[in-house]
């Protein structure tokens, strides 16, 4: 009995220490805490990466993935959340504890300056790393692959941002301001609100190949939406990959046309300081966590964050920041989110790319503007290159790129789905584009990029011409028209017509272009001019300087003439980077001022004429071995080269007899033009030209070198010397121009602030006029009126003006100190003069 009592006791305690056990256990899974969420800028919205969260009080944490996203989870008894990143202000929120929950954040970005990194004794622990780095290029950088082709998914927005309360009480924002109050702030709760403007999306195919270094996209879908846009067909070349290719292991970044220093360059010493800061799993990748800072915060440098892999010292990931502090016009933050992985042959290639471009307020009572690019890529194939000719058009467009994109499709094939609030932005730009005030003034901001008006099938202007007064024309008013890609994707039909007051006289033009083949871009056009011109201020050879073209209609007329010019060219695009262009043109020359040559310049009693016509053919080969074009409905822009220079032959033969042409002469010519991009030392741009005329001809046949007597600087002109003062029938010259960004005066406390940048410039220009071409020209004409000869070089003296300048003043304001160097017996020159320019540059 006692035995059974103590049996039945003991197996009674041991029920209930089970049973306890259990009960302790089911507890302690109810307070399981398990915490999930995104964490997104406050101001643009955009995710967060590599952010750290950790709960208060412990060391359990994680950090955030590219898309901003994070899962952390604890049996510890937790009541607050904090996240945290460089860059950004720190922020807590309450945990309910025991339950499973969603917390999101939205960070402010912290606008009080990084504090100095201080090392004391020893080296710092960080340059180890960044020698291994440096070390290990070549065999993690993915230019080192012969070859990589992937499929890549582009999205870009731009926005409106920094809205204020007196910019939403504009006359034309108040109707815009009831579409911003209907839809939620875009930045989420805790954010700012934007006005989203653009969206779009882009599946395309990118081919790269690296010897010779070729590249080639294929935009296979796009899905566009924007105030103002309307076909798409220019944008969507624009919005692919090609352009959002940021590579960390050069050593410079080129952004927005200026040129940064990565943090892992081969000066990296020279340029940052570094904080190896930690250590942990980034994927399945061990990696080095190194903070960075420019030790200069004016020069275009970066500060951020990078993860370097433990084994072989590669980048995983970077968050890369260009600050407001840097010299930079308008442009308030500059930040590049980059995820890599590695190849299946080593070298490591760019999977996730995530851009932001914050522009600031041009004015107080303006608002601002983001712009935000996301690239993911995938199918990554290395070392296959295709052969050369599948490389010949950098970017092409699918004809069916427009075909077919519904929301089934791209929900199908998107590499990311689009969050609730990307969602949002397409509704509200459907909405804002059917406003009548933004379509009033989105068709006046088209008037003022493109100088053209649409007007169904026709373009009207451009408006740079609508009206000048001068000596010889008074009031000159013109008009003119073309067509556009809604009339015919082949032929371009066009024309002007011009009236002056004081000489009353028309003057016209008129011309029909057919494109033959936009792969190889080959065009014929033929056209037919009358009107007046000045000698040695051609508008053939100012038609890439518009508004100084235009310019040159007002004032005082320098040896003007009447002319009629009939033209036909045709040019071809034979491979990659070579253009062929051959021209015939027909041209008389009927000068407005006193002028005269001998027609015979053989015989003592030859007769003097003073008009004459040509009849010339003309051969130009042009050769840019990396420039990279995108066509505009029926144009084709240069975008220009990134390396190579741009080298440009000609040859010209004039045929006497033909249709009464009254010269039989010879020219050959040379251009080579090359942009020099220098690091911290600034950009360099040079152009060398020469020409040698074989035959004697007068003056207005020679090459009559451009002069600028206006108070404005050009960069088409050798801006000390007066219009028409030198002629030669051979030359060489050479311009060079060196902007110095912020090289110098970043450095001098006092004018840092201003954001001044120096510049220097220097042409020299070497030319000859033999004498035969000087004694064509008689003293005075059959009537007995003196001739005013045109100048001259002595031997073996070139004409020298050097200058020094300071640009970005209140950031449109370049003004130029010239001096001119020799030449000055003449009469009426400037040994020194002053002058001014306006230019929009970031």
């Amino acid at each position: 009995m006692l035995i059974n009592l103590i049996f039945e006791s003991s197996f009674v305690m041991r029920f209930c220490g089970v049973l306890v056990l259990c009960l302790f256990s089911t507890i302690g899974l109810a307070q399981k805490t398990i915490v999930s969420g995104k964490i997104i800028d406050a101001n643009s919205g955009d995710p967060v990466p590599f952010a750290n969260i950790v709960f208060k009080g412990t060391s359990i944490g994680t950090t955030t993935n590219f898309e901003g996203y994070y899962k952390l989870e604890t049996s510890e008894r937790v009541d607050s959340l904090i996240a945290s990143y460089v860059g950004y202000v720190t922020k807590t929120k309450v945990v309910r504890p025991g339950v499973t929950q969603t917390i999101n954040y939205q960070l402010e970005e912290n606008v009080l300056s990084l504090q100095e990194v201080v090392f004391i004794a020893g080296e710092n622990p960080a340059f180890e790393v960044l020698r291994n780095v440096v070390k290990n290029k070549d065999k993690n950088n993915k230019r080192s692959l012969s070859a990589y082709q992937y499929d890549t998914y582009t999205k870009i927005e731009i926005d409106v941002d920094n809205i204020s309360e007196k910019f939403r009480k504009r006359k034309v924002m108040q109707k815009i301001t009831s579409v911003m109050d209907s839809v939620d702030r875009i930045a989420g709760e805790d954010g700012k609100p934007i006005l989203p403007v653009f969206i779009s999306e882009t599946l395309s195919e990118y081919y790269y190949r690296s010897s010779p270094k070729l590249q080639h996209e294929k935009i296979l879908k796009t899905k566009i939406t924007g105030v103002g846009v309307e076909d798409g067909s220019v944008v969507s070349q624009f919005i692919g990959s090609s352009f959002q290719e940021y590579n960390f292991y050069q050593n410079w970044l080129n952004i927005v046309e200026k040129d940064f220093v990565s943090p892992i360059a081969d000066g990296w010493k020279f340029y940052y300081e570094y904080d190896l800061s930690d250590s942990a799993y980034v994927g399945d990748h061990y990696c080095y966590r190194l903070d960075f800072f420019p030790k200069s915060e004016q020069d275009l440098a970066f500060v951020g964050t990078m993860w370097i892999t433990k084994d072989g010292y590669a980048l995983k990931q970077i968050d890369a920041t260009v600050s407001s502090a840097v010299n930079l016009n308008y442009i308030e933050k500059i930040k590049i989110q980059q995820e890599l992985e590695p190849t299946s042959a080593g070298p490591w290639i760019p999977v996730k790319n995530r851009v932001l471009l914050d522009i600031g307020e041009v004015t107080k009572d303006m608002a601002g503007v983001l712009a935000k690019f996301y690239t993911s890529n995938k199918n990554v194939q290395v070392n296959m290159p295709q052969e050369l000719k599948f490389y010949a058009r950098p970017i092409e467009v699918a004809e069916d790129y427009k075909i077919g994109n519904d929301n089934i499709f791209w929900d199908k094939h998107r590499h990311e789905p689009l969050s609730a609030t990307e969602q949002s932005v397409y509704r509200m730009i459907d909405t804002l584009k059917n406003i009548p005030v933004v379509k009033t003034y989105t068709e006046l901001l088209k008037v003022a990029i493109n100088g053209y008006k649409k007007v169904g099938k026709f373009d009207v202007g451009p408006y740079l011409s609508l009206y000048a007064n001068n000596t010889v024309e008074g009031h000159r008013f013109q008009i003119g028209t073309r067509t556009n890609i809604s009339f015919s994707n082949k032929w371009v039909l066009g024309g002007r017509i011009a009236y002056g007051t004081e000489d009353e006289s028309f003057k016209y033009q008129g011309f029909a272009e057919m494109i033959l083949d936009r792969d190889r871009w080959t065009v014929i056009r033929a056209e037919y001019t009358k009107d007046i011109d000045q000698v040695g201020l051609s508008a053939d050879d100012l038609l890439d300087n518009y508004i100084f073209l235009a310019a040159t209609k007002y004032g005082n007329l320098i040896r003007p003439y009447r002319y009629h010019q009939a033209k036909f060219s045709m040019q071809r695009e034979l491979v990659k980077g070579f253009t062929q262009k051959a021209t015939f043109q027909y041209r008389t020359f009927d000068p407005l001022y006193n002028f005269g040559y001998y027609t015979d310049p053989e015989r003592a009693d030859s007769p003097i004429a003073t008009e004459f016509q040509t009849a010339e053919v003309a051969l130009e080969a042009r050769y840019a071995r990396d420039e990279l074009f995108v066509q505009n409905d029926n144009e084709r822009i240069s975008l220009g080269t990134v390396k190579w220079p741009i080298v440009t032959l000609r040859y010209v033969r004039g045929l006497k007899g033909v249709m009464d042409s009254d010269f039989d002469y010879n020219k050959v010519g040379i251009n080579i033009t090359k942009n020099l991009k220098m690091g911290f030392f600034g950009t360099s741009n040079f152009t060398i030209t020469g020409e040698h005329i074989f035959e004697t001809l007068p003056y207005p046949l020679l090459k009559a070198h451009i002069g600028n007597e206006s108070l404005f600087y050009t960069s088409a002109a050798f801006n000390l010397m007066n219009f028409s003062e030198f002629a030669s029938n051979s030359y060489a010259s050479v311009k060079y121009r060196h902007h110095f960004e912020g090289f110098i005066l970043n450095r001098i406390p006092l004018m840092k602030k201003l954001k001044w940048r120096l510049l220097a410039t220097a042409n020299v220009l070497y030319g000859q006029l033999d004498q035969k071409n000087r004694d064509i020209i008689p003293l005075q004409t059959v009537d007995g009126e003196p001739i005013e000869p045109i100048g001259s070089f002595r031997k073996n003296e070139p004409y020298v003006e050097v200058g020094y300048g300071v640009e970005n003043i209140f950031k449109v304001l370049r003004v130029d100190f010239l001096h001119r160097l020799n030449y000055l017996d003449r009469p009426d020159v400037d040994k020194f003069g002053v002058k001014i320019s306006f230019q929009f540059i970031l």
